[in-house]
């Protein structure tokens, strides 16, 4: 059952230019795993996803280098650190559902209408990717969820390039985050293998088909519902 949750997850957060780190959480937080073992095998999923939806969408044309960049500069490595870093469980649970809650009133809101993007200044996206990149690593996250609003509210991207550009900042986040939780905890994801061709096989079905087909409206509200539950039962735990 936790394979199939995976696959669907990944498949659903891929059409949407994500990893799905949040969506993992939330099955792992369903099925009682300790927060020990969610955020490595979380990071784990989002490098596979994130590395297969970075090629989807930059075969699709959508990726600027010039946005993304600054961004990335300094989430690194926020990331790693706030990998390295334990939490308590209580503290895990809160700040997990505390974003859970807030992905899921991300794909609530109604989608922003494109128009016309504005690129913003080096030193502000640096200080917001910092920030988004400390998030990252001490949730297991890798802070796109969070990134592709930011792009989306402020103008600084139209829907298309705000997902090209916060996969690869899901990947160069998961990696950094993961290496942090390693260099600390020097223990390896436990049980990932199964998990980990579902993720690849849903994130590349989902990243192909959200890079050039598939509308995300209904799926984005799909995704809503299952992280809500999820964020409720941790901060209620």
């Amino acid at each position: 059952m936790l394979t199939s949750a995976i696959l669907t997850i990944a498949f659903l957060y891929s059409s949407v230019g994500h990893a799905g780190a949040s969506g993992y959480l939330a099955v792992l937080a369903l099925a009682g795993l300790a927060p020990a073992e969610m955020k490595p095998v979380a990071l784990t999923l989002n490098v596979i996803v994130a590395t297969v939806g970075t090629a989807q969408f930059m075969r699709a044309g959508h990726f600027d280098w010039r946005l993304f960049w600054p961004f990335a500069l300094t989430s690194a490595p926020f990331a790693f650190a706030g990998g390295a870093l334990s939490l308590s469980t209580r503290g895990f649970h809160a700040l997990v559902g505390l974003v859970l809650l807030l992905s899921a009133a991300r794909f609530l809101m109604r989608p922003t209408v494109d128009g016309q993007a504005r690129t913003p200044s080096v030193g502000v996206s640096m200080a917001v990717g910092g920030a988004l990149g400390l998030l990252a690593g001490l949730t297991g996250t890798g802070g796109g969820v969070f990134l592709t609003p930011v792009l989306l509210f402020c103008g600084w991207a139209d829907t298309r390039r705000a997902s090209a550009t916060s996969v690869l900042f899901i990947l160069v986040n998961s990696l950094a985050g993961l290496a942090g939780n390693w260099s600390a905890t020097h223990a390896p994801p436990t049980f990932v293998w199964p998990l980990a061709v579902a993720a690849l096989l849903g994130g590349s079905v989902g990243s192909t088909l959200g890079s050039r087909v598939l509308p995300p409206r209904v799926i984005q509200r799909m995704l809503a519902a299952v992280l809500l539950i999820a964020g409720l039962k941790l901060l209620a735990a």
